[in-house]
């Protein structure tokens, strides 16, 4: 999927005795979105860059060593230990000179032929290296200002982490220019690493430039124009991350104690076998207890205490990602923890002065929130007609940030109706629920609208499941209502079998629970999402 960036110049930070200057070069394709204010937070502000840094960077996939420098250093011993094993039988020094003669010249006439291959072998690891480390970059990440805060936002280089840094204006002093929307913004390691020179006592000015959308003469600043073939998974991803968002979870808050204790377990111990989880053994009105596991290590969180009406315990993996909130331990003033439920995604909001930082991690490292969870199929999905679903959607724009409660009350119609609505435009990428604040925001993913019927379906089950239902292959049994829960239970006929999968939806029609007698399920339960026949019919019901 290609997407085309246009910027101005490059994005720095200029940086003297006295001043900090840090210029952002927005995409220039975009509706005009800019903003120019002092920074008001600095250390703050730069350690919560610092974590979204680390978010962008990270790749918990599985990474061969490299054993080039050992195996040089090795060729170079061969000589050395040759000779210390040999060095006890003298009768045999004279033949072991003449032989390490024979050698030298040997690995001599070696070395000089071999040489042009080392001398490559060397650049194209470098290149290599070089060339990975750029593609952590080549997905700008992405910069929304709204009316009460400004957020980026990034996902990670193996999919599997998302990052989002907000910043209420607070953070922010003098503003000056400022036009509310969505953008690209050019990032680099350089400006990373210039990030890392912000101090308190440096005036420092934050602006997203508003010069890259002004009519330029031939004595500009010159443009840099790249287009990116971004991969469907990572558009797929963020969609998806807004899905979960919206699910029911089971919350409680940490306090920053607790996860520096939960780190610190972490780096004093390598795991060297399964499993390597965390499990949150929640009591109500208890201290919240995290069993570290292969070990056993149990910490329990004095300080925190889990408000929820039953007892829960939970497990998630990936335990590792949790090192990019380490920089912000010093500034949190308590992390407030999402978890949708075993091997499913978290989110791990951490709390400062004007600022949130959110860490949504998949269900595990090698889960990424693409391919393996498809949690819009979960998201509320309450029947909405296209007029109404555009009449929410531009009261949205109105405001640019909303409840929907208050959309709601100015619209006249129920909650439900609000929030299918808007999780159909949060699935096309132009919506995002603040999980933080209950909120829904106006978040244009890409100027261009979406290639939905490329990115509709993310797996086969998806389209199994459509199927299934044009081909009159679903019927619905039976619908038992408990309180605000409905179960419906059904028979579909796949390949010639009959499978009975049973569903429940709650008041907000979220899929909450389901199983199934196919395999898929037996193997997988809810980890990856629902099985087609699940899919079949709740689309049919």
């Amino acid at each position: 999927m290609e997407f085309s960036r246009k910027y101005q110049g490059t994005s720095n930070v200029n940086s003297s005795g006295n001043a900090t200057n840090m210029s952002f070069a927005p995409d220039t394709l975009r509706d005009p979105t800019f903003f120019v204010a002092d920074l008001e937070k600095h250390i703050p502000f730069r350690e919560a860059m610092s974590a979204l840094h680390q978010v962008v960077v990270s790749d918990m996939r599985f990474q061969p060593k490299d054993k080039v420098d050992y195996k040089a250093w090795l060729k170079e011993q061969e000589d050395i230990f040759l000779a210390e094993a040999m060095s006890q039988k003298a009768e045999k020094e004279a033949k072991l000179k003449a032989l390490r003669e024979a050698l030298k010249e040997v690995n001599h006439k070696a070395n000089k032929a071999l040489a042009p291959y080392y001398k490559a072998e060397t650049k194209y690891f470098n290149y290599l290296y070089k060339n990975d480390y750029d593609a952590w970059f080549v997905l700008d990440p992405v910069i929304t200002i709204h009316p009460d805060n400004i957020f980026f936002e990034c996902f990670s280089q193996d999919e599997s982490s998302y990052g989002k840094l907000s910043c209420d204006y607070e953070v922010f002093q003098n503003i000056s220019e400022h036009a509310y929307g969505t953008t690209n913004i050019d990032y680099s390691n350089t400006l990373y690493q210039e990030f890392q020179k912000i101090r308190d006592y440096k005036n420092t000015q934050f602006m997203i430039d508003p010069s890259g959308f002004e009519v330029q003469t031939e004595q500009s600043d010159a443009y840099k124009e790249e287009k990116i073939d971004l991969p469907d998974s990572w558009v797929r991803g963020f969609l998806q991350v807004s899905s979960a968002m919206s699910l029911p979870f089971i919350q409680f808050d940490l306090h920053p104690m607790d996860i520096y204790n939960l780190l610190l377990v972490l780096k004093r111990h390598k795991e060297r076998a399964s499993p390597r989880s965390i499990r949150f053994i929640l009591t109500p009105d208890q201290p919240v207890k995290m069993l570290v596991e292969p070990w056993g290590f149990e910490l329990v969180c004095h300080r925190s205490l889990y408000k929820g009406k039953k007892a829960e315990e939970v497990r998630i993996w990936g335990r590792r990602r949790l090192f990019i909130l380490e920089r912000l331990l010093p500034i949190v003033k308590r992390f407030k923890i999402s978890l949708l439920g075993t091997g499913l995604p978290s989110f791990w909001v951490a709390e400062m002065q004007g600022m949130s930082f959110t860490l949504g991690l998949s269900g595990w490292s090698a889960n990424d929130f693409s391919r393996m969870g498809n949690f819009d199929l979960m998201a509320p999905r309450g029947e909405v007609d296209s007029i109404t679903a555009e009449k929410v959607f531009h009261a949205l724009q109105q405001t640019w940030v909303e409840s929907a409660s208050a959309l709601s009350k100015r619209l006249g119609l129920d909650e439900l109706t609000i929030k299918s609505a808007l999780g159909i435009y949060s699935q096309y990428g132009r919506v995002l629920y603040d999980m933080d604040k209950d909120l829904y925001r106006i978040r244009e993913l890409s100027q261009d609208p979406l290639p939905m019927d490329q990115l509709r379906f993310s797996n086969e089950r998806e389209a199994k499941a459509t199927n299934f239902i044009k081909s009159k292959l679903v019927n619905i049994i039976a619908k038992q209502e408990e309180g605000a829960r409905l179960t419906i239970k059904g028979v579909v006929m796949d390949d010639g079998n009959e499978f009975k999968p049973e569903i429940t939806i709650d008041a907000d029609m979220r899929l909450v629970d389901a199983q199934c007698s196919c395999h898929f399920y037996h193997q997988n339960k809810m980890n990856q999402g629902p099985c087609e026949h699940m899919l079949a019919v709740r689309l049919f019901s």
